[in-house]
């Protein structure tokens, strides 16, 4: 049976990418290190979970990503304090031109400019 361990996304600034994601999960890098061109994080206890991997890429960030994290927050309170706490380590809202008329979301950009959205769970 498969699982999924690891998520990986294109950054450009290992150290500004890898700051801002160790902050926003309380996440720390595998082996303790931050490299150039690949750096996996993990859970700070070392549980159990989703991994993320940065690595190196030149390639440029789509506006509209086929894949993107969602990070769950517990109500729309939560969400909007998450909300505010991202941004304050870098993020940037980001002006979605496809949001449905009642949104449980909020798209942001990490510091590489990488889409992601923060999910209110409890909304309808």
């Amino acid at each position: 049976m498969l699982t999924i361990g690891t998520l990986a996304l294109g950054v450009s600034d290992m150290s500004r990418a890898a700051t801002f994601w160790m902050a926003a999960l309380s996440y720390v890098p595998r082996g303790g290190l931050i490299e150039d061109d690949w750096t996996v994080l993990g859970p700070a206890d070392g549980g159990t979970g989703a991994h993320l991997a940065l690595g190196y890429s030149e390639s440029p960030v789509q506006e509209h990503p086929r894949v993107h994290l969602d990070l769950y927050a517990d109500d729309a309170a939560d969400q909007a304090a998450e909300v505010r706490r991202l941004v304050a380590l870098g993020a940037e809202l980001v002006d979605w031109d496809s949001y449905p008329e009642d949104p449980d979301f909020v798209v942001l950009a990490d510091t590489e400019g990488n889409r992601f959205c923060v999910i209110d769970t409890a909304h309808g």
